[in-house]
């Protein structure tokens, strides 16, 4: 199932699952919470322990997690898989209003975009190192990428000459 995300004017497609039978009762304990997402308990305790859960608790103390706590939960997951921290995750999470923290987010999107380049940069080499008959002290694409990697300390504060390295063949 597809939708259309419009929330604060940012338009985005996204692939909605199909919701879960997990014939859920009013409440959960921790022990019933982590099998089904699939975490050990003292994740769930942490979580708690940090501010993002507040479980009620039953009349001899023990956590009941209802249906908004799954969702929490759920949540939690998908920003981490998004790559945020705790710390930004509690802070984006807690506020009445998660746009407050807009900047924070526009921050984590610049980090995201660079670790995308380097991933799609390094799926490319590879690709290429793939289909080259040459190995890679001979492919030039890939001698340009290695020497680009060494810093320029490393060059002795210049640009290699034509030939690579300073005593390089």
């Amino acid at each position: 199932m597809t939708g259309l995300c419009d929330l604060h004017g940012i338009g985005f497609a996204y692939l909605a699952a199909e919701p879960v039978n997990v014939r859920m009762k009013a409440t959960m304990g921790i022990g019933e919470v982590a099998d089904v997402f699939g975490l050990p308990t003292h994740v769930l305790r942490h979580w708690e322990s940090v501010g993002l859960l507040v479980p009620a608790r039953d009349g001899g103390g023990q956590r009941r997690y209802g249906a908004a706590d799954m969702r929490r939960v759920a949540m939690i997951l998908m920003g981490k898989e998004a790559g945020l921290g705790l710390r930004m995750l509690s802070q984006v999470l807690t506020s009445p209003d998660p746009m407050r923290h807009a900047d924070l987010l526009r921050e984590h999107v610049e980090v995201l975009e660079r670790r995308i380049a380097q991933a799609q940069a390094a799926r490319d080499l590879i690709l290429h190192a793939l289909e080259c008959p040459l190995g890679f002290d001979e492919c030039p694409h890939a001698r340009e990428q290695i020497e680009a990697r060494i810093p320029l300390a490393g060059r002795g504060g210049g640009t290699p000459p034509e030939g690579g390295l300073p005593g390089t063949p």
